[in-house]
């Protein structure tokens, strides 16, 4: 058995969930390859794509926001769209690696590689595949795929991918799949030992996302003014970010972290995490069940994550400084408010997921084999 999983690399939020597939099929002693579908295509266009994704979501995401916007009244028609036909073009190339490399069967946490096998599944029927959702919206453009089944984070959705022209049958609401560091139980002792921290002081963690989106020194500067918690803020491969915050603040009130893969250590000894609402991130945090403050999204999609999350009182959706220190102080403070959170999040979020979609993923390859 041999499973190729798929992704692409328009924020780290898809690629993480691809990788936690492909962890959890290795841990079962399944070959399982991870790949980012345009690279697949032509590394020079992969590149290219992804720094337009970038430069869509600098600043304050407007363009992106746009586009976004105009990707929903798009997918209000009846048209196959240009970003069905662009991924449409890949079809020859992706089928040709798929059979060069004996893959039985596919997954995929993106978009546009699930539209390229849509395109090679007209025509090859011994093409199977899943595609997985990492946000809590059926974003435009899924419903021109035609995957095996669909992957979607939370039974609350159902309906709406339905409504989408999604077969009911096909729609799995089992959640979004995170690495499995994100969901064993680890003694807070140790993660203090291992991350060099005091156990005796209060921890708030500041998440910058992959791409390094919003004003960051302006969220922790306020943070620092009206709170007296010691901030750990994730810079990533932001050097310029974390070599401001180590000019300006003494450790005792910020701890600037650089690209790290100890993430799911430092959100368990926070007692909250002040994050944009990208649907993996999000995800992560609730697995581990840590409060949430959500903090200005990227136009479009994360503005549903955060909708989602908030209205099922799992985070606090802020889209102000002054309520960003306001709910910042009111969770450091308040022990119960942090806990109806925090079983909040236990209700709704599967910690089970990436192992459940793992259970379907083997289900099906055997399944399609046999056929």
């Amino acid at each position: 058995m041999k499973v190729l999983v798929l992704s692409c690399g328009t924020g780290g939020g898809h690629n993480s969930a691809a990788r936690a597939i492909v962890e959890e099929l290795k841990e079962r002693n399944i070959e399982a390859d991870f790949k980012e579908f345009l690279e697949i295509v032509n590394k020079k266009v992969s590149k290219v794509v992804n720094n337009l994704y970038i430069k869509s979501t600098s600043g304050k995401g407007t363009i992106f926001k746009k586009v976004y916007r105009l990707g929903e009244l798009y997918d209000r028609t009846h048209f196959k769209s240009p970003v069905y036909k662009f991924n449409s073009l890949a079809k020859q190339r992706l089928y040709k690696f798929i059979k060069k490399h004996n893959y039985d069967y596919v997954a995929t946490t993106h978009l546009f590689a699930a539209e390229a096998l849509t395109a090679i599944k007209k025509e090859h029927d011994d093409i199977h595949f899943i595609e997985i959702c990492t946000d809590y919206v059926c974003i435009p453009f899924w419903k021109e795929t035609n995957p095996d089944y669909i992957i979607i984070p939370n039974k609350d959705l159902s309906i709406q991918f339905e409504k989408k022209g999604f077969d009911r049958t096909k729609i799995k609401p089992i959640g979004i799949p995170v690495s499995k560091e994100f969901s064993i139980e680890i003694k807070k002792e140790n993660c203090y030992k291992e991350l060099g921290l005091d156990e005796n002081k209060e921890y708030a963690l500041i998440m910058t996302g992959s791409m390094g989106f919003g004003n960051i020194l302006e969220i922790v500067d306020s943070v620092c003014k009206y709170t007296d918690q010691t901030n750990i803020v994730i810079c990533g491969n932001n050097k310029k970010l974390q070599k401001a915050l180590k000019e300006k603040y003494t450790l005792d009130k910020v701890i600037p972290v650089g690209f790290t893969n100890q993430i799911s250590k430092y959100m368990k000894i926070s007692e909250l995490i002040l994050t944009k609402p990208g649907g993996l991130t999000t995800t992560e945090a609730g697995t581990i069940n840590i409060p949430i403050i959500h903090t200005f999204p990227i136009p479009g999609c994360e503005n549903y994550n955060a909708s989602f999350f908030e209205e099922r009182g799992m985070s606090k959706n802020c889209t102000t400084i002054d309520e960003i220190c306001k709910e910042t102080k009111k969770l450091i403070n308040n022990m119960d408010i942090r806990n109806e959170m925090i079983e909040n999040q236990k209700k709704y979020i599967d910690k089970q997921a990436c192992s459940k979609i793992c259970d379907l993923i083997i289900e099906e390859t055997k399944r399609t084999r046999a056929v």
